[in-house]
């Protein structure tokens, strides 16, 4: 841990200020401008009159060009340092007015210029308002107190320099003038230079450690422009000098110089900034270097002024008043200010006593345990809630390595985010972090929560415990990707388990398999015995499933009674001995699923059905998932209680069936689909008793399918219940017009039970229906068809009852298979009972279902029903039948499906003929027909 933290120090002390190519340029030319005005002052110019020109419009012009770029960067900018910067340019255009004055007299009048003059007057405008400028770019003070102090520190300055200059030179040059008899004015003037280039070096002084932060470079270049101004005032106003000077001389070199870096100060010192690498400020020995100058100006000032009055003492000269007032002024000031500092030290140090005790008040009561961390790694602080947070005392934690503190595995991860945040600008991440597991007293380790700061060349870590809140989000990470009642791994968890399988390095084995898992049965246990037991027969289930697969495998629930499981490839190249030993497998948990659950006090058996399917190359998750699931609804649309596997031509049949299914969505709206009736014949005498209605669709394709292939992909319950609409208002319109025409025959419609309760076919649309039509309700028949168990007899004898007062008959369709049978027979409003043609097809070959059937037509003539035989089909079946009591027939043995033109033809006729009284070729079978019951293939003339 210490390697990250002692490279904190090379981090922060890194410092670089890299200029833009644009305020390169301009600073070379800049440099480039005022070395060669200086060469050409130091050389003459190479003649009196270009030196005197240079000298007062060349300097004219550098100042001009000052004060136009200071008033344009005032008038571009809209901070409140505006004022400073027009100040600016108003000081440098007094300067360059006081040039052109002296020009206009040396150059173009050709004459000395007389004192005093305009330009004069224009020069000593030059220093206030470049003073109130240097004002209002200062650090305001807060406090009265910081005004007056600010108000001695420029005396202070300003004292000690003009004890210092009276003392070298002023003194002398006041004594000239007097003896020169010179006038007022002009003694005026002599001194006025020197004194107002005192306040100004005093404010430069006294405001350089005052800048304020924004426009700093600007600032500094500014104050910089100021100082080599009044260095160069400084030397001009020197007796030796200033007696031998004239335009063009080297001096004016420094005056040039300040007026171009004035002009230079706004634009390309801010445009250098712009383009320097964002850094921090720096925080090493400038600061407190800077701050010791600023404690130390008073001191330095009454040195100076010390100095001056020692000065004169030495040279055996009579001290001057003007020294000796302007010195005690000084001390005077000192006292004053140093009383004022001793208040505000006072004050200070109370505040900071009052600021610590609050602090160290909040770090001790604070329930987040603070660590200070050396650039070494040690620890050097350690608040006292360590105590409760970790077990540990804080003076146990003090001189410690944090990295013998924090877990081994986690301790690279936080050397590595250390460094990475060690390595940011502190101004885009001033914090980072980190989580990782610590130590606690009693040897556990705890999941801590910490937030690292920057501290003095370390750091400080502001941690808490978030143990419970890591185990909270733990066991909602393990709710989200586990079933709540098996706890098994759920579909999404399922899911990237097989993505992973089928990546990385199992990328290419074939051998991994999906098992998908549905209990038979298990919807016949929650009817019969509840949904808790239900619960717990998928709970038993699931630990079955769970120790059946091996460690490396994956068990789940995906939901329902639907488990699947990934069994991984074992690298072997043999895939069909790999298919064997899969399908062992499967069939092996089928056997331990099929096993008797024992619940409550009994036994409860389900069966499974379970589809294998085998990873291919290139397959995605989705699509092995999708083949499994296809492979176990093959197994159980095959018997169930199986195991089969995926073959690609389940895949193929499940597009047929869409594809099939997308097209029935659209055969009603087309017309594809037509009604064909088959005549219902007493077995007795061969009349037509009734014509039981049956769809036929057919495709765009000219294939013709059967209510038994349409219905087995009208999966869309809409799309059914639009069939059964369609079915019924058909049958009643086409029986309206066969009995306008003079051939009256009850129709029979067969309804499934379900769609008898749906809520959009109400008996009262059905009575709508007949009147709408013109049919009675005694020629409509509704044949009941199957006994789903969800369906409720309650709802569904309300509605036959309902159905059966309006003179509408009901017959139970299907009779003698189902569980329900019986039950239906038993509660529901039956007249005409129609028995299942599975009894028909085997009650002459087959003695007990002979018997079954025999005794099925007992009961209905006993409850004074009316039979129908469905599937009659050999005349061997309508002998037996007749013999059994049934009282009519439905079959190939009298006549197939027929067209309404074909119907017709036969209901003229009036009979059939029965097997055994006559001929028993079957008439009127509407063309080609083929042994196998009603529900065939049959060929639709066109009506």
């Amino acid at each position: 841990m210490s390697a990250p933290v002692d490279a904190l120090g090379a981090f922060l002390s890194r410092r670089s200020a890299v200029c833009g190519p644009s305020a390169l340029f301009w600073q070379l030319l800049l440099g480039f401008v005022c070395a060669g005005y200086a060469v050409g002052a130091a050389l003459g110019w190479g003649s009196r009159q270009l030196s005197l020109f240079m000298g007062d419009f060349g300097l004219s012009a550098a100042a001009l060009v000052a004060a136009v770029s200071c008033f344009l960067y005032a008038r571009a900018v809209g901070s409140r340092f505006r004022p400073a910067w027009l100040l600016f340019s108003f000081s440098s255009l007094m300067a360059a007015g006081g040039n052109a004055v002296w020009g206009w007299y040396e150059v173009v009048l050709g004459r000395e210029v007389p004192t005093p003059s305009l330009a004069d007057v224009l020069f000593l405008c030059f220093a206030p308002p470049a003073i109130v400028g240097l004002l209002v770019l200062a650090k305001r003070p807060v406090t009265r107190a910081g005004w007056v102090c600010l108000a001695l520190d420029a005396w202070l300055i300003g004292g000690s320099l003009l004890t210092l200059s009276w003392s070298l030179a002023l003194a002398h040059t006041a004594h000239l003038v007097d003896a020169e008899g010179a006038s007022v004015a002009r003694a005026a003037l002599s001194l006025a230079y020197p004194l107002l280039d005192i306040v100004l070096v005093s404010m430069v002084l006294a405001l350089h450690f005052r800048r304020v932060g924004a426009d700093r470079s600007a600032v500094n270049t500014a104050v910089a422009a100021l100082a080599v101004t009044v260095l160069s005032d400084a030397l001009f106003t020197s007796p030796l000098l200033r007696q031998n000077y004239h335009s063009g001389q080297l001096l004016d070199a420094g005056w040039f110089a300040g007026s171009l870096l004035l002009a230079y100060a706004p634009w390309g010192a801010n445009r250098a900034a712009d383009n320097a690498v964002p850094r921090e400020e720096p925080q090493s020995a400038s600061r407190p270097v800077a701050g010791s100058l600023a404690a130390l100006t008073p001191y330095l000032a009454a040195a100076v002024c010390t100095l001056g009055i020692l000065y004169n003492v030495i040279e055996g000269r009579r001290v001057d008043r003007v020294v000796v007032l302007t010195g005690c002024a000084v001390v005077l000031a000192l006292v004053v200010r140093q009383g004022i500092m001793l208040v505000d030290n006072i004050a200070l140090t109370q505040e900071l006593a009052q600021k610590e005790n609050h602090f160290r008040s909040l770090v001790q009561g604070s329930s987040d345990v603070i660590m200070i961390a050396a650039p070494t790694g040690v620890l050097r602080y350690v608040s006292p809630a360590a105590a409760g947070v970790y077990g540990r005392d804080a003076d146990e934690l003090v001189g410690a390595e944090l990295s013998s503190i924090i877990h081994p595995d986690d301790l690279g991860r936080v050397v590595h985010e250390v460094r990475r945040f060690l390595a940011a600008p502190p101004g885009e991440e001033p914090t980072t972090r980190i989580e990782c597991r610590f130590r606690s007293g009693t040897g556990d380790w705890l999941n801590v929560e910490s937030t690292v700061n920057r501290h003095q060349g370390g750091l400080i870590l502001n941690s808490r415990d978030v143990t419970e809140r890591v185990r909270l989000q733990a066991q909602l990470q393990h709710n989200a990707e586990h079933d709540p009642l098996t706890d098994l791994p759920n579909r999404a968890l399922f899911t990237k388990r097989v993505r992973q399988a089928l990546g990385g390095r199992r990328a290419g084995d074939q051998g991994t398999a999906v098992l998908f898992i549905d209990l038979d049965g298990f919807k016949s246990v929650n009817d019969r015995l509840g949904h808790q037991t239900g619960d717990e027969l998928l709970v038993q289930a699931a630990h079955r499933l769970h120790e059946s697969v091996r460690s490396g495998d994956t068990a789940a629930r995906l939901g329902g009674d639907e488990f699947a499981a990934i069994i991984l490839g074992d690298g072997t190249r043999d895939q069909a001995a790999r298919e064997c030993q899969v399908h062992e497998i499967a069939d092996r948990l089928r056997v331990t699923l099929s096993q008797p659950y024992r619940i409550g006090v009994g036994d409860v058996r389900v069966a499974a059905s379970i589809g294998v399917a085998f990873a291919e190359p290139g397959i995605s998750p989705s699509d092995l998932m999708r083949n499994a699931d296809l492979a176990m609804y093959r197994a159980k649309a095959g018997g169930k209680n199986r195991v089969e596997l995926y073959a690609p031509q389940m895949q193929a049949e499940v597009v047929r069936r869409s594809e099939l299914s997308a097209r029935l969505r659209t055969a009603l709206r087309d017309g594809e689909f037509a009604l064909l009736h088959q005549p219902v014949v007493h077995l007795a005498s061969g009349t037509v008793a009734a014509v039981a209605a049956q769809a036929r669709w057919r495709s765009a394709q000219g294939i013709l399918f059967t209510p038994a292939e349409f219905l087995r992909v009208a999966e869309d319950s809409d799309r059914t219940a639009e069939l059964g609409r369609w079915l019924l208002e058909e049958a009643v319109a086409q029986a309206a017009e066969r009995a306008r025409a003079g051939h009256p025959a009850p129709v029979a419609v067969r309804l499934p039970a379900r769609r008898l309760l749906d809520k959009g076919l109400p008996f009262s649309s059905v009575e709508a229906l007949l009147t709408r039509h013109g049919l009675p309700s005694g020629a409509l028949m509704i044949e009941v068809a199957d006994s789903d168990p969800r369906i409720s007899f309650d709802e569904l004898e309300q509605r036959l009852v309902a159905l059966r007062r309006l003179g509408v008959r009901i017959a139970l369709d299907g009779f003698g298979s189902g569980y329900a049978a019986i039950n239906a027979l038993r509660r529901l409003p039956i007249d005409v009972l129609k028995l299942d043609r599975g009894l028909v097809e085997g009650v002459v070959e087959s003695a007990r279902l002979h018997k079954i059937t025999s005794g099925l037509l007992r009961i209905a003539c006993d409850l004074g029903m009316q039979s129908v035989a469905d599937g009659v089909d050999l005349p061997e079946q309508v002998h037996a039948l007749r013999a059994m009591g049934c009282t009519h027939g439905q079959g190939m043995a009298f006549s197939g499906p027929l067209d309404e033109y074909r119907l017709r033809r036969a209901l003229a006729r009036g009979e059939f003929p029965v097997p055994g009284t006559g001929t028993g070729r079957p008439v009127l079978t509407g063309g080609s027909t083929r042994s196998g019951g009603s529900h065939v293939e049959t060929t639709v003339p066109p009506t």
